[in-house]
């Protein structure tokens, strides 16, 4: 009888075992269809292409604001199955009870509230999009000199911020802070914003959390809002004094209207930006981002990309990277590679575009990497939402565009036309009049995180559009000592859901890019074309994707817990020794170039200009493809 038992258990396990796979098999191909039918309506709808185009299955998509909501939902309605959330837990799936428990909308209150709110999102995010009064105002050339009269210009968010960085005319800078990013918030607020801020306060605390910020934080990061402000309170108070300091010293070198929101960016870099734009020209950013990668040897599995970088109207205001298919191991064995869409926000004529394109390429070049690498045996494990951690997503891109900072990076990378090498005298320059004041970066990350807190703490009655605009105020000067060059509610991420109550990954994500710098510093002495950076990345923080916390593998390359230490102790670096290094970096690493004809990034890329198809590396190859879209950039400019 006992021999009989165990028989019958051993098939029972068997049995059970078969029927776990069947379902896992099942599931997977459900969510891999809902996923891609989501993310294209994504894509269509922030890129804003024309309402139906045909697929290489001869089919045709349609984009539209409903479409959006309506594939959400069908991908959430999966998610958030009871039934399927309880045989994921009778078979012990724990990542499918992760995600599930993530989108669980157990009453019909709650499902109706996320469906409500999906639909206001959409409908404000296009409006935003095609926002036809935003720009600012310049003196019209064509007027006689005593005729004050000013011309609008038209201009995007990105735009806005380039014009305040560079443009020696203050009045334009005041025009593009006051009458550009400050005009965001009302407009935001009264199409629908508040509606939508009710409404996920709501869904937040009907689900357990004391409120929406706490909900978000907990599925993303897996700990509550509470500890997360336990270290983010640190990291306030910490660097509070640095703040005060290059505030100080901003005024010391260029009189108090430094401080004055259009000013400061322009009085710490403007007349450097200038000289630095000739050797970071946005139509070589593609090629020297991909020989940059390919010399850390890092790879894309297989991947097919598409890459539309380039700003116009109506597109979304913000970079992104999104997988419409997500990387996994397939049941048969077989790898399934991504399929990758990324945006940046480039305008070739303007000055200094060049290297912010540059920053936003690197940094979802990084996203794109990332998730091309994660082989786990499902798409859960590599899509970018809930439970997938946001400092865990941003470590990743955050520390590949550092790169772009560091002076062995431009010595190979930052060249003119000519293929002439930047001069260390204009790198010296940058660094002199930016790393007193790189504080301000990390108190405008805080920023967000305090207003957001701040803005879902709101009592009910209090949620006006005024108070709203006030709080916004009174967060950027609490936090960032005075208004900010970037108004907090201009920032597209607390509109978006797939974004709000995100940025504090932004901030733990730069804590662990400095630990993971200092890691690799103090075992290779350099990161730039460093051929282990790719391979060891991968092994440790790419291929598990969200099967690990954060912190954990955070801790397992660096060797330790993280902290905001070695963050802090960047900032509080000597400006002499740092130029001093910085000089040393750029002398080592002259003479290094290599611009070979091959690239092994294993990856198909794909240009496009909205419905445009600028190049295809299918048929001229990546470097051929690049030098497509260098040719396109080139016209594009030549004709503004």
């Amino acid at each position: 009888m006992a021999s009989t038992s165990t028989d019958n258990n051993d098939d029972n396990d068997t049995t059970q075992w078969a029927e776990a796979q069947i379902f896992v098999n099942t599931f997977n191909k459900k969510y891999a269809e809902k996923h891609e039918a989501f993310e294209n309506q994504f894509w269509g709808t922030k890129m804003a292409l024309s309402s139906s185009m045909s697929t290489d299955n001869n089919t045709v998509t349609t984009y539209s604001t409903e479409l959006l909501s309506k594939t959400k939902k069908e991908m959430e309605d999966l998610l958030s199955n009871p039934d399927l959330l309880n045989k994921a837990e009778t078979y012990l799936l724990n990542i499918i009870i992760r995600t599930c428990q993530c989108n669980e909308f157990p009453t019909k209150e709650t499902k109706l509230i996320r469906e409500e709110t999906n639909k206001l999102e959409g409908t404000l995010e296009k409006a935003r999009n095609e926002m036809t009064t935003l720009g600012y105002y310049s003196k019209n050339n064509n007027d006689d000199e005593n005729n004050n009269k000013k011309k609008f210009i038209a201009a995007s968010s990105v735009g806005l911020r380039t014009i305040m960085r560079t443009s020696s005319d203050e009045s334009v800078r005041k025009s593009a802070y006051e009458d550009g990013l400050r005009s965001i918030g009302s407009f935001v607020l009264e199409n629908g914003f508040l509606e939508i801020i009710q409404l996920r306060n709501q869904l937040g605390k009907l689900l357990g959390f004391q409120d929406y910020y706490d909900y978000t934080v907990s599925n993303s990061e897996g700990f509550s809002k509470s500890k997360l402000f336990e270290i983010l309170d640190g990291l306030e108070v910490g660097t509070r004094p640095l703040m005060i300091k290059a505030r100080q010293e901003l005024v010391k070198e260029h009189g108090p209207k430094a401080l004055e929101p259009w000013n400061t960016g322009y009085m710490m870099a403007g007349s450097v930006i200038k000289k630095m734009d000739p050797y970071f020209p946005f139509s070589k950013s593609v090629e020297n981002y991909m020989r940059s990668y390919s010399a850390m040897k890092i790879g894309y599995c297989g991947a097919t990309m598409t890459l539309d970088l380039l700003d116009r109207p109506k597109k979304y205001s913000n970079g992104f990277c999104h997988w419409p298919i997500p990387a996994w191991i397939k049941p048969d064995g077989t790898f399934q590679p991504s399929k990758t869409n990324f945006t940046s926000l480039a305008d070739p004529s303007a000055v200094g575009s060049g290297l912010t394109a540059l920053n936003t390429l690197m940094h979802e070049a990084g996203h794109a990497a990332h998730f091309a690498n994660i082989k786990q045996p499902s798409p859960l494990f590599s899509q970018e939402r809930s439970p997938t951690s946001v400092a865990y997503a941003e470590n990743q891109s955050m520390f590949l565009d550092s790169l772009v900072d560091d002076s062995s990076w431009r010595a190979r990378y930052a060249k003119n036309l000519k293929g002439e090498s930047i001069p260390f005298e204009i790198i010296e320059e940058n660094i002199r009049s930016t790393h007193p004041y790189k504080v301000f970066s990390l108190r405008a990350m805080l920023c967000v995180s305090y207003f957001e807190k701040a803005l879902y703490e709101l009592p009910d009655e209090e949620l006006t559009s005024k108070r709203i605009q006030e709080l916004a105020d009174e967060i950027e000067i609490k936090i960032q000592g005075g208004l900010s060059a970037r108004p907090l509610l201009s920032v597209p991420h607390l509109v978006s859901d797939e974004a709000s109550c995100y940025y504090q990954g932004y901030t733990l994500a730069e804590m662990s890019v400095h630990q993971t710098r200092e890691y690799f510093k103090t075992k290779y002495g350099y990161i730039v074309d460093n051929p282990n950076v790719g391979p060891t990345l991968t092994k440790s923080y790419w291929e598990c994707g969200n099967s690990r916390p954060f912190l954990e593998i955070v801790k397992d390359l660096t060797g330790k817990e993280l902290t905001g230490k070695a963050w802090i102790d960047a900032l509080n670096e000597d400006l002499e020794e740092h130029v001093e290094k910085q000089q040393q970096q750029q002398q080592q690493s002259n003479g290094d170039d290599d611009d070979g004809d091959e690239l092994d990034l294993q990856m198909t890329v794909k240009f496009v200009d909205g419905d445009t198809i600028i190049s295809d590396s299918n048929k001229a190859g990546l470097l051929g493809a690049c030098k497509e879209f260098e040719a396109f950039v080139a016209a594009r400019t030549a004709s503004a």
